[in-house]
Protein backbone atom coordinates (compact mmCIF):
# COMPACT_ATOMS: atom_id res chain seq x y z
CA UNK A 1 0.00 0.00 0.00
CA UNK A 2 1.19 3.59 -1.06
CA UNK A 3 1.20 5.80 1.74
CA UNK A 4 1.06 9.60 0.79
CA UNK A 5 3.75 11.84 2.42
CA UNK A 6 1.18 14.16 4.30
CA UNK A 7 -0.41 11.28 5.98
CA UNK A 8 2.81 9.96 6.44
CA UNK A 9 3.82 12.54 8.46
CA UNK A 10 0.92 12.98 10.04
CA UNK A 11 0.37 9.34 11.17
CA UNK A 12 4.38 9.33 12.13
CA UNK A 13 4.13 12.28 14.57
CA UNK A 14 0.62 10.91 16.29
CA UNK A 15 2.95 7.27 16.32
CA UNK A 16 5.36 9.07 18.27
CA UNK A 17 3.12 11.39 20.55
CA UNK A 18 1.50 7.99 21.62
CA UNK A 19 5.46 6.37 22.95
CA UNK A 20 6.14 9.96 23.88
CA UNK A 21 2.67 10.32 26.45
CA UNK A 22 3.54 6.65 28.02
CA UNK A 23 6.65 8.42 28.51
CA UNK A 24 5.22 11.28 30.17
CA UNK A 25 2.98 8.96 32.22
CA UNK A 26 5.41 7.03 33.84
CA UNK A 27 7.54 10.08 34.36
CA UNK A 28 4.36 11.74 36.37
CA UNK A 29 3.96 8.71 38.05
CA UNK A 30 6.89 6.88 39.30
CA UNK A 31 8.00 6.70 43.41
CA UNK A 32 11.82 6.86 42.50
CA UNK A 33 13.80 9.36 41.21
CA UNK A 34 16.25 7.78 38.78
CA UNK A 35 12.50 7.29 36.62
CA UNK A 36 10.63 10.43 37.83
CA UNK A 37 13.87 12.59 37.39
CA UNK A 38 16.47 11.02 35.31
CA UNK A 39 13.99 9.83 33.26
CA UNK A 40 16.02 6.18 33.32
CA UNK A 41 12.63 4.52 31.35
CA UNK A 42 11.06 4.39 27.55
CA UNK A 43 8.13 2.91 25.91
CA UNK A 44 7.61 1.67 22.29
CA UNK A 45 5.47 -0.08 19.63
CA UNK A 46 7.40 -3.46 18.12
CA UNK A 47 6.61 -5.76 15.49
CA UNK A 48 3.67 -8.57 16.18
CA UNK A 49 5.75 -11.23 14.85
CA UNK A 50 9.76 -9.93 15.01
CA UNK A 51 9.39 -7.56 18.20
CA UNK A 52 11.33 -5.38 15.60
CA UNK A 53 11.40 -1.19 17.29
CA UNK A 54 8.44 0.29 15.09
CA UNK A 55 8.65 3.74 17.57
CA UNK A 56 10.03 4.98 20.11
CA UNK A 57 9.21 8.09 22.69
CA UNK A 58 11.23 11.12 22.08
CA UNK A 59 11.69 11.26 25.76
CA UNK A 60 12.91 7.56 26.84
CA UNK A 61 16.37 5.97 26.68
CA UNK A 62 18.06 5.19 23.24
CA UNK A 63 19.91 2.33 24.37
CA UNK A 64 16.55 0.85 25.13
CA UNK A 65 15.35 0.97 21.07
CA UNK A 66 18.19 -1.89 20.05
CA UNK A 67 17.51 -4.13 23.47
CA UNK A 68 13.69 -3.41 23.77
CA UNK A 69 13.52 -5.46 20.30
CA UNK A 70 15.23 -8.38 21.68
CA UNK A 71 12.74 -8.18 24.79
CA UNK A 72 9.63 -8.61 23.05
CA UNK A 73 10.94 -10.99 20.72
CA UNK A 74 11.65 -13.07 24.17
CA UNK A 75 8.28 -12.51 24.98
CA UNK A 76 6.78 -13.63 21.25
CA UNK A 77 9.00 -16.74 21.75
CA UNK A 78 8.41 -17.43 25.77
CA UNK A 79 4.68 -17.59 24.56
CA UNK A 80 5.33 -19.83 21.81
CA UNK A 81 7.72 -22.25 23.74
CA UNK A 82 4.97 -22.77 26.59
CA UNK A 83 2.34 -23.42 23.94
CA UNK A 84 0.39 -19.89 25.59
CA UNK A 85 -2.13 -18.24 23.98
CA UNK A 86 -2.15 -14.48 24.13
CA UNK A 87 -4.97 -12.36 25.36
CA UNK A 88 -6.20 -8.77 25.62
CA UNK A 89 -5.58 -7.37 28.49
CA UNK A 90 -2.11 -9.57 29.07
CA UNK A 91 0.99 -8.36 30.68
CA UNK A 92 4.37 -10.14 30.63
CA UNK A 93 7.44 -8.74 32.99
CA UNK A 94 10.83 -9.67 33.35
CA UNK A 95 14.26 -8.40 33.83
CA UNK A 96 16.01 -10.91 32.06
CA UNK A 97 19.52 -9.61 31.07
CA UNK A 98 20.67 -12.24 28.56
CA UNK A 99 16.64 -12.52 27.19
CA UNK A 100 16.52 -8.60 26.30
CA UNK A 101 19.55 -6.82 27.40
CA UNK A 102 20.79 -4.42 30.04
CA UNK A 103 20.78 -5.21 33.48
CA UNK A 104 18.63 -6.82 36.15
CA UNK A 105 17.63 -2.97 37.41
CA UNK A 106 15.36 -2.53 34.00
CA UNK A 107 12.05 -4.27 34.47
CA UNK A 108 10.00 -4.69 31.33
CA UNK A 109 6.54 -4.93 31.01
CA UNK A 110 5.08 -6.30 27.36
CA UNK A 111 1.53 -5.79 26.47
CA UNK A 112 -0.13 -7.35 23.21
CA UNK A 113 -2.65 -5.05 21.52
CA UNK A 114 -5.42 -7.10 19.41
CA UNK A 115 -7.60 -6.08 16.69
CA UNK A 116 -10.11 -7.60 14.79
CA UNK A 117 -8.76 -10.88 17.23
CA UNK A 118 -5.10 -11.35 16.47
CA UNK A 119 -2.34 -9.25 17.84
CA UNK A 120 -1.49 -6.10 15.68
CA UNK A 121 1.53 -5.04 17.54
CA UNK A 122 3.16 -4.65 21.23
CA UNK A 123 3.63 -1.75 22.92
CA UNK A 124 6.18 -2.08 25.60
CA UNK A 125 7.29 -0.34 28.79
CA UNK A 126 10.77 -0.65 30.59
CA UNK A 127 12.02 1.45 33.89
CA UNK A 128 14.80 1.36 36.50
CA UNK A 129 13.48 0.21 39.70
CA UNK A 130 15.74 1.49 42.75
CA UNK A 131 16.21 -1.40 44.45
CA UNK A 132 15.93 -4.99 43.19
CA UNK A 133 17.74 -7.18 46.44
CA UNK A 134 20.96 -8.25 45.45
CA UNK A 135 24.30 -7.70 47.71
CA UNK A 136 24.03 -4.03 47.13
CA UNK A 137 21.47 -1.37 47.11
CA UNK A 138 20.27 0.11 44.37
CA UNK A 139 22.52 -2.69 42.83
CA UNK A 140 25.46 -1.50 41.45
CA UNK A 141 27.63 -4.17 42.68
CA UNK A 142 31.03 -3.43 41.42
CA UNK A 143 32.48 -6.98 43.30
CA UNK A 144 29.18 -9.26 41.84
CA UNK A 145 30.81 -12.81 40.12
CA UNK A 146 27.51 -14.29 39.02
CA UNK A 147 23.93 -12.27 38.48
CA UNK A 148 22.43 -13.71 41.60
CA UNK A 149 24.98 -11.26 43.48
CA UNK A 150 23.08 -8.73 41.54
CA UNK A 151 19.41 -9.00 41.92
CA UNK A 152 16.43 -11.19 41.85
CA UNK A 153 16.06 -12.61 37.76
CA UNK A 154 12.62 -12.67 36.74
CA UNK A 155 12.00 -14.46 33.55
CA UNK A 156 8.88 -13.75 31.18
CA UNK A 157 5.69 -14.23 33.60
CA UNK A 158 1.91 -12.90 32.96
CA UNK A 159 1.55 -10.38 35.51
CA UNK A 160 -1.96 -9.61 34.12
CA UNK A 161 -3.88 -12.14 32.36
CA UNK A 162 -7.00 -11.72 30.86
CA UNK A 163 -6.74 -7.69 32.28
CA UNK A 164 -6.52 -9.95 36.00
CA UNK A 165 -3.43 -8.76 37.76
CA UNK A 166 -1.80 -11.68 39.36
CA UNK A 167 -1.27 -10.26 42.65
CA UNK A 168 1.05 -12.78 43.90
CA UNK A 169 3.54 -11.61 41.40
CA UNK A 170 3.46 -8.65 42.62
CA UNK A 171 4.46 -9.95 46.57
CA UNK A 172 7.13 -11.86 45.19
CA UNK A 173 8.64 -8.73 43.62
CA UNK A 174 8.15 -7.20 46.91
CA UNK A 175 9.68 -9.55 48.66
CA UNK A 176 12.84 -8.81 47.06
CA UNK A 177 12.94 -5.25 47.42
CA UNK A 178 14.62 -3.07 50.16
CA UNK A 179 12.07 -0.55 48.74
CA UNK A 180 9.07 -2.28 48.19
CA UNK A 181 7.03 0.86 47.89
CA UNK A 182 8.83 2.56 45.34
CA UNK A 183 9.14 -0.63 43.18
CA UNK A 184 4.73 -0.59 43.77
CA UNK A 185 4.53 3.07 42.39
CA UNK A 186 7.19 2.02 39.17
CA UNK A 187 5.34 -0.90 38.60
CA UNK A 188 1.72 0.80 38.61
CA UNK A 189 3.39 4.04 36.90
CA UNK A 190 4.55 1.63 33.60
CA UNK A 191 1.42 -0.67 33.98
CA UNK A 192 -0.89 2.90 33.95
CA UNK A 193 1.23 3.75 30.44
CA UNK A 194 0.42 0.73 28.94
CA UNK A 195 -2.82 1.41 29.61
CA UNK A 196 -2.97 4.93 28.20
CA UNK A 197 -0.79 3.81 25.28
CA UNK A 198 -3.27 1.11 24.48
CA UNK A 199 -6.36 3.65 24.93
CA UNK A 200 -4.37 5.89 22.13
CA UNK A 201 -3.42 3.35 19.68
CA UNK A 202 -6.85 2.17 19.83
CA UNK A 203 -8.21 5.29 18.95
CA UNK A 204 -5.43 5.90 15.84
CA UNK A 205 -6.77 2.75 14.12
CA UNK A 206 -10.34 3.53 14.70
CA UNK A 207 -9.70 6.66 13.03
CA UNK A 208 -7.05 5.59 9.75
CA UNK A 209 -7.41 1.95 9.92
CA UNK A 210 -5.28 -0.49 11.04
CA UNK A 211 -4.17 -1.18 7.12
CA UNK A 212 -2.89 2.23 6.58
CA UNK A 213 -1.30 2.31 9.98
CA UNK A 214 0.54 -0.96 9.29
CA UNK A 215 1.89 0.72 6.41
CA UNK A 216 3.02 3.63 7.60
CA UNK A 217 4.80 1.84 10.08
CA UNK A 218 6.97 -0.33 7.47
CA UNK A 219 7.49 2.62 5.51
CA UNK A 220 9.15 4.25 8.56
CA UNK A 221 11.21 1.59 8.89
CA UNK A 222 12.34 1.16 4.97
CA UNK A 223 13.52 4.68 5.28
CA UNK A 224 15.04 4.66 7.84
CA UNK A 225 17.00 1.73 6.34
CA UNK A 226 17.60 3.63 3.08
CA UNK A 227 18.39 6.64 5.03
CA UNK A 228 21.35 4.77 6.81
CA UNK A 229 22.74 2.25 3.58
CA UNK A 230 23.30 6.18 1.55
CA UNK A 231 24.74 7.76 4.64
CA UNK A 232 27.26 4.47 5.11
CA UNK A 233 28.21 5.05 1.14
CA UNK A 234 28.88 8.37 1.63
CA UNK A 235 32.05 7.21 3.58
CA UNK A 236 34.98 6.01 1.99
CA UNK A 237 35.46 2.55 2.07
CA UNK A 238 37.88 0.37 3.89
CA UNK A 239 38.56 -0.73 7.70
CA UNK A 240 38.85 1.62 10.12
CA UNK A 241 39.81 0.63 13.53
CA UNK A 242 39.55 1.71 16.92
CA UNK A 243 40.85 0.27 20.38
CA UNK A 244 39.78 1.09 24.00
CA UNK A 245 40.07 -0.30 27.92
CA UNK A 246 38.02 -0.95 30.77
CA UNK A 247 40.01 0.14 34.25
CA UNK A 248 39.29 -3.47 35.41
CA UNK A 249 35.99 -5.73 35.97
CA UNK A 250 36.23 -5.24 39.94
CA UNK A 251 37.95 -8.42 40.61
CA UNK A 252 40.68 -8.81 38.97
CA UNK A 253 43.05 -5.34 38.71
CA UNK A 254 43.97 -5.69 34.69
CA UNK A 255 42.87 -3.54 31.71
CA UNK A 256 39.79 -5.24 29.66
CA UNK A 257 40.17 -4.33 25.52
CA UNK A 258 37.26 -3.88 23.24
CA UNK A 259 38.40 -3.52 19.70
CA UNK A 260 36.42 -2.91 17.21
CA UNK A 261 37.46 -3.00 13.75
CA UNK A 262 34.97 -1.35 11.10
CA UNK A 263 34.51 -2.59 7.30
CA UNK A 264 32.84 -0.04 4.84
CA UNK A 265 31.93 -1.50 1.32
CA UNK A 266 29.19 -0.38 -0.99
CA UNK A 267 26.45 0.92 1.50
CA UNK A 268 26.98 -1.76 4.32
CA UNK A 269 29.15 -1.78 7.15
CA UNK A 270 30.21 -4.37 9.25
CA UNK A 271 31.01 -4.10 12.86
CA UNK A 272 34.40 -6.89 14.08
CA UNK A 273 34.76 -7.01 17.71
CA UNK A 274 37.00 -10.04 17.10
CA UNK A 275 39.58 -8.40 19.36
CA UNK A 276 37.44 -7.32 22.49
CA UNK A 277 38.34 -9.16 25.63
CA UNK A 278 36.50 -12.73 26.68
CA UNK A 279 33.74 -12.65 29.42
CA UNK A 280 35.46 -12.02 32.42
CA UNK A 281 34.75 -12.54 36.31
CA UNK A 282 33.26 -9.08 37.55
CA UNK A 283 30.19 -7.15 36.21
CA UNK A 284 31.02 -5.43 33.16
CA UNK A 285 30.08 -8.14 30.91
CA UNK A 286 26.89 -7.53 28.46
CA UNK A 287 25.21 -9.44 26.69
CA UNK A 288 25.12 -9.28 22.97
CA UNK A 289 21.90 -7.81 22.30
CA UNK A 290 23.06 -4.51 24.67
CA UNK A 291 26.49 -4.92 22.51
CA UNK A 292 24.01 -4.05 19.37
CA UNK A 293 21.99 -1.78 21.58
CA UNK A 294 25.17 0.26 22.02
CA UNK A 295 26.25 0.50 18.88
CA UNK A 296 22.45 1.75 17.51
CA UNK A 297 23.04 4.27 20.16
CA UNK A 298 26.53 5.36 18.99
CA UNK A 299 25.47 5.57 14.92
CA UNK A 300 22.00 7.45 15.80
CA UNK A 301 24.56 10.16 17.22
CA UNK A 302 26.46 10.68 13.73
CA UNK A 303 23.56 9.85 11.39
CA UNK A 304 20.75 11.85 14.07
CA UNK A 305 18.66 12.58 11.37
CA UNK A 306 17.37 8.41 10.76
CA UNK A 307 14.33 7.97 12.19
CA UNK A 308 14.33 6.00 15.37
CA UNK A 309 13.62 2.55 14.74
CA UNK A 310 14.77 -1.22 13.27
CA UNK A 311 15.45 0.06 10.12
CA UNK A 312 18.50 1.45 10.93
CA UNK A 313 19.96 -1.72 11.52
CA UNK A 314 19.34 -3.25 7.95
CA UNK A 315 22.69 -2.22 6.24
CA UNK A 316 24.65 -3.58 9.58
CA UNK A 317 26.33 -6.76 10.28
CA UNK A 318 28.19 -7.46 13.49
CA UNK A 319 30.80 -10.25 14.10
CA UNK A 320 30.59 -10.73 17.94
CA UNK A 321 32.24 -13.73 19.71
CA UNK A 322 30.31 -16.43 21.78
CA UNK A 323 32.03 -15.78 25.12
CA UNK A 324 33.03 -12.50 24.45
CA UNK A 325 33.16 -9.44 27.16
CA UNK A 326 30.07 -8.16 25.01
CA UNK A 327 28.05 -12.23 24.09
CA UNK A 328 28.15 -12.87 28.05
CA UNK A 329 25.58 -15.91 28.75
CA UNK A 330 24.24 -16.18 32.17
CA UNK A 331 25.23 -16.54 34.92
CA UNK A 332 28.18 -13.79 34.32
CA UNK A 333 27.37 -10.71 35.80
CA UNK A 334 26.30 -7.54 34.33
CA UNK A 335 25.20 -5.18 36.58
CA UNK A 336 27.35 -2.42 35.60
CA UNK A 337 26.31 -2.50 31.78
CA UNK A 338 26.46 0.98 31.62
CA UNK A 339 30.32 1.67 31.46
CA UNK A 340 30.79 -1.66 28.48
CA UNK A 341 27.69 0.05 26.74
CA UNK A 342 29.59 3.71 26.97
CA UNK A 343 32.85 2.11 25.91
CA UNK A 344 31.47 0.72 23.05
CA UNK A 345 30.33 3.87 21.60
CA UNK A 346 33.52 5.20 22.04
CA UNK A 347 35.21 2.86 19.90
CA UNK A 348 32.98 3.44 17.03
CA UNK A 349 33.26 7.15 17.78
CA UNK A 350 37.08 7.09 17.44
CA UNK A 351 36.93 4.29 14.53
CA UNK A 352 34.05 6.31 12.27
CA UNK A 353 36.58 9.48 12.62
CA UNK A 354 38.88 7.87 10.85
CA UNK A 355 36.50 7.84 8.05
CA UNK A 356 35.00 10.93 8.65
CA UNK A 357 35.89 13.30 11.27
CA UNK A 358 33.69 15.67 10.48
CA UNK A 359 30.35 14.10 11.57
CA UNK A 360 32.13 12.68 15.09
CA UNK A 361 33.07 14.25 18.22
CA UNK A 362 35.88 13.64 21.02
CA UNK A 363 34.47 10.56 23.58
CA UNK A 364 32.12 11.82 26.45
CA UNK A 365 33.11 11.20 29.94
CA UNK A 366 32.44 7.55 29.67
CA UNK A 367 30.93 6.21 32.91
CA UNK A 368 27.68 6.73 34.98
CA UNK A 369 30.19 6.64 38.33
CA UNK A 370 26.91 4.50 39.62
CA UNK A 371 26.90 6.13 43.58
CA UNK A 372 25.22 4.59 45.87
CA UNK A 373 24.71 5.28 50.07
CA UNK A 374 22.25 3.61 52.31
CA UNK A 375 21.97 3.26 55.88
CA UNK A 376 18.68 3.44 58.44
CA UNK A 377 17.07 6.63 59.52
CA UNK A 378 16.60 7.18 62.93
CA UNK A 379 13.24 6.08 63.46
CA UNK A 380 14.51 2.88 61.62
CA UNK A 381 13.13 3.35 57.85
CA UNK A 382 15.47 2.10 54.86
CA UNK A 383 16.62 4.74 52.29
CA UNK A 384 19.14 4.14 49.41
CA UNK A 385 20.16 6.79 47.50
CA UNK A 386 21.53 5.56 44.45
CA UNK A 387 22.24 8.23 41.55
CA UNK A 388 24.49 8.89 38.70
CA UNK A 389 26.80 11.46 38.23
CA UNK A 390 27.66 13.96 34.92
CA UNK A 391 30.56 14.69 32.76
CA UNK A 392 31.61 16.66 30.08
CA UNK A 393 30.78 15.73 26.32
CA UNK A 394 33.52 15.96 23.30
CA UNK A 395 34.55 18.41 21.24
CA UNK A 396 32.84 18.39 17.57
CA UNK A 397 33.61 20.16 13.73
CA UNK A 398 30.72 22.66 14.57
CA UNK A 399 32.06 23.82 18.33
CA UNK A 400 33.25 22.84 21.98
CA UNK A 401 31.52 19.97 23.95
CA UNK A 402 28.79 20.23 26.14
CA UNK A 403 29.83 20.92 29.82
CA UNK A 404 28.27 18.57 32.67
CA UNK A 405 25.65 16.62 30.59
CA UNK A 406 24.33 13.24 31.05
CA UNK A 407 25.81 10.04 29.11
CA UNK A 408 25.29 9.50 25.85
CA UNK A 409 23.71 6.62 26.42
CA UNK A 410 20.40 8.24 26.96
CA UNK A 411 17.93 11.27 27.25
CA UNK A 412 18.04 10.86 31.60
CA UNK A 413 18.81 13.74 33.44
CA UNK A 414 20.88 14.08 36.42
CA UNK A 415 18.46 14.15 39.39
CA UNK A 416 18.98 17.90 40.27
CA UNK A 417 20.62 18.13 44.19
CA UNK A 418 17.27 19.82 45.31
CA UNK A 419 15.52 16.56 44.97
CA UNK A 420 18.46 14.10 46.60
CA UNK A 421 18.45 16.51 49.46
CA UNK A 422 14.84 16.60 49.92
CA UNK A 423 14.78 12.69 49.55
CA UNK A 424 17.59 11.17 51.68
CA UNK A 425 19.65 12.52 54.46
CA UNK A 426 22.93 13.88 52.56
CA UNK A 427 23.73 17.85 51.68
CA UNK A 428 25.70 18.41 48.42
CA UNK A 429 28.74 20.80 49.86
CA UNK A 430 30.14 21.30 46.43
CA UNK A 431 28.38 20.72 42.54
CA UNK A 432 30.51 22.71 40.14
CA UNK A 433 32.43 22.45 36.87
CA UNK A 434 35.52 20.90 37.07
CA UNK A 435 38.36 23.00 36.04
CA UNK A 436 41.24 21.85 33.27
CA UNK A 437 39.07 18.73 32.77
CA UNK A 438 38.03 18.80 28.98
CA UNK A 439 40.33 17.52 26.50
CA UNK A 440 42.34 20.08 24.74
CA UNK A 441 41.69 20.83 21.08
CA UNK A 442 40.71 23.53 17.97
CA UNK A 443 37.39 22.89 19.70
CA UNK A 444 37.43 21.83 23.24
CA UNK A 445 35.72 18.99 25.38
CA UNK A 446 33.43 19.98 27.88
CA UNK A 447 34.18 20.11 31.74
CA UNK A 448 33.46 17.51 33.92
CA UNK A 449 32.11 17.80 37.20
CA UNK A 450 32.80 17.99 40.95
CA UNK A 451 30.44 16.62 43.29
CA UNK A 452 31.11 16.59 47.12
CA UNK A 453 28.26 14.55 49.43
CA UNK A 454 28.41 14.64 53.42
CA UNK A 455 26.08 12.88 55.61
CA UNK A 456 23.61 13.60 57.97
CA UNK A 457 22.69 10.57 59.23
CA UNK A 458 24.58 8.76 62.51
CA UNK A 459 25.52 5.83 59.74
CA UNK A 460 25.59 4.77 55.99
CA UNK A 461 27.42 2.49 53.92
CA UNK A 462 28.52 3.86 50.33
CA UNK A 463 29.59 1.99 47.48
CA UNK A 464 30.83 3.02 43.92
CA UNK A 465 30.81 1.59 40.55
CA UNK A 466 32.48 3.65 37.59
CA UNK A 467 35.60 3.63 35.28
CA UNK A 468 37.56 6.22 33.24
CA UNK A 469 39.88 6.28 36.43
CA UNK A 470 42.75 4.90 34.53
CA UNK A 471 41.85 5.32 30.46
CA UNK A 472 40.61 8.99 29.96
CA UNK A 473 38.20 9.68 27.22
CA UNK A 474 40.05 10.36 23.98
CA UNK A 475 39.92 13.07 21.24
CA UNK A 476 39.41 12.59 17.69
CA UNK A 477 41.23 14.36 14.60
CA UNK A 478 43.94 15.36 16.56
CA UNK A 479 42.26 16.70 20.08
CA UNK A 480 43.54 15.67 23.37
CA UNK A 481 42.27 13.38 25.79
CA UNK A 482 40.06 14.20 29.00
CA UNK A 483 40.92 14.04 32.79
CA UNK A 484 40.78 11.11 34.29
CA UNK A 485 38.07 10.21 36.95
CA UNK A 486 38.45 10.55 40.62
CA UNK A 487 36.90 9.43 43.60
CA UNK A 488 37.97 9.93 47.25
CA UNK A 489 36.38 8.77 50.66
CA UNK A 490 37.28 8.99 54.20
CA UNK A 491 39.60 6.33 56.39
CA UNK A 492 40.31 7.72 59.75
CA UNK A 493 39.39 11.23 58.54
CA UNK A 494 41.99 10.78 55.67
CA UNK A 495 40.54 11.55 51.68
CA UNK A 496 41.58 8.22 49.88
CA UNK A 497 41.23 6.69 46.56
CA UNK A 498 40.06 3.01 45.82
CA UNK A 499 42.42 0.59 45.45
CA UNK A 500 41.25 -0.35 42.16
CA UNK A 501 40.78 3.51 40.92
CA UNK A 502 36.68 3.53 40.26
CA UNK A 503 34.98 0.38 42.21
CA UNK A 504 34.87 -0.07 45.43
CA UNK A 505 32.07 -1.56 48.48
CA UNK A 506 32.32 -1.31 51.80
CA UNK A 507 32.87 2.66 52.24
CA UNK A 508 31.75 3.29 55.70
CA UNK A 509 30.61 6.52 56.86
CA UNK A 510 29.39 8.16 59.71
CA UNK A 511 27.52 11.29 59.93
CA UNK A 512 29.69 14.63 58.63
CA UNK A 513 32.30 12.93 56.56
CA UNK A 514 32.12 13.23 52.58
CA UNK A 515 32.61 11.52 49.64
CA UNK A 516 34.12 13.46 46.18
CA UNK A 517 33.24 12.72 42.70
CA UNK A 518 35.39 14.25 40.47
CA UNK A 519 34.31 13.37 36.75
CA UNK A 520 35.93 13.50 33.36
CA UNK A 521 35.44 15.81 30.83
CA UNK A 522 35.25 15.35 27.13
CA UNK A 523 37.87 14.55 24.71
CA UNK A 524 38.78 17.39 22.11
CA UNK A 525 38.48 18.08 18.40
CA UNK A 526 41.29 18.97 16.28
CA UNK A 527 44.29 20.12 17.16
CA UNK A 528 45.28 22.33 20.27
CA UNK A 529 47.03 24.72 18.56
CA UNK A 530 44.80 25.39 16.33
CA UNK A 531 42.16 27.39 18.92
CA UNK A 532 42.63 31.04 18.32
CA UNK A 533 43.69 32.49 21.33
CA UNK A 534 41.02 35.08 22.06
CA UNK A 535 38.92 31.63 22.87
CA UNK A 536 41.74 29.89 25.30
CA UNK A 537 41.81 33.69 27.17
CA UNK A 538 37.87 33.70 27.36
CA UNK A 539 37.96 29.96 28.69
CA UNK A 540 40.87 30.88 31.72
CA UNK A 541 38.04 33.86 32.32
CA UNK A 542 35.45 31.46 32.78
CA UNK A 543 36.98 28.98 35.15
CA UNK A 544 37.09 26.05 32.41
CA UNK A 545 40.60 25.85 31.99
CA UNK A 546 43.69 27.34 34.16
CA UNK A 547 46.59 29.67 33.53
CA UNK A 548 48.71 26.33 33.19
CA UNK A 549 46.67 24.57 30.95
CA UNK A 550 46.38 27.39 28.28
CA UNK A 551 50.42 27.95 28.21
CA UNK A 552 50.84 23.76 28.28
CA UNK A 553 48.24 22.39 26.06
CA UNK A 554 47.39 25.08 23.84
CA UNK A 555 50.39 27.72 23.31
CA UNK A 556 48.99 30.75 24.57
CA UNK A 557 50.53 32.61 27.61
CA UNK A 558 47.59 34.77 29.11
CA UNK A 559 47.20 36.01 32.84
CA UNK A 560 44.28 35.31 35.71
CA UNK A 561 42.20 37.98 34.22
CA UNK A 562 42.32 36.17 30.52
CA UNK A 563 44.94 38.80 28.78
CA UNK A 564 46.93 37.35 26.31
CA UNK A 565 50.21 37.93 26.26
CA UNK A 566 50.90 37.94 22.25
CA UNK A 567 54.60 38.24 21.83
CA UNK A 568 54.67 35.24 24.15
CA UNK A 569 52.07 33.49 22.67
CA UNK A 570 53.46 34.03 19.11
CA UNK A 571 57.03 32.79 20.48
CA UNK A 572 55.41 29.48 21.57
CA UNK A 573 53.74 28.65 18.52
CA UNK A 574 56.33 29.45 15.91
CA UNK A 575 59.77 29.27 17.91
CA UNK A 576 61.10 29.80 14.64
CA UNK A 577 60.16 33.79 14.22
Amino acid sequence: MSIDPVTLAVLQGRLEQIADEMDATLFRSAFNPIIAEAHDASHGLYDAETGETLVQGKTGLPIFVGAMSFAVKSVIDHVARQGETLSPGDIYIFNDPYDGGTHLSDFKLVRPVFRSGRVYCFLASVGHWHDVGGNVPGNYNPVATESFQEGMLIPPVRLFVAGELQRDIVAILQANSRLPTSLYGDLNGQINALDLGERRLQELLDEYGDITVAATMNELQARAGGMMSTHISELPDGVFSATDYLDNDGIVDEPLTIGLDIAITDGRMTLDFSRTASACAGPVNIARSTAIASVYVALKHVFPDVPANAGVLRPIDFIIPDGSLLAAEAPKPVGGYTETVLRVIDTVFVALSKAAPERTSGCAYGTINALSLAGHRRDGRRWVMFSFYGGGHGGHVDGDGLNHGNAPISMATIPPLEILEAAYPVRFTEWALRPDSGGPGEQRGGCGAIYEIELLEEQADAFLFGERGRFAPPGVAGGGSAALNKFEYPVDGVPVTPPMSSKMVGMNLVKGERVRLETPGGGGYGPATARAPEKVAEDVRLGYISVVSAQRDYAVVVDEAGVVDAPATQALRDPAL
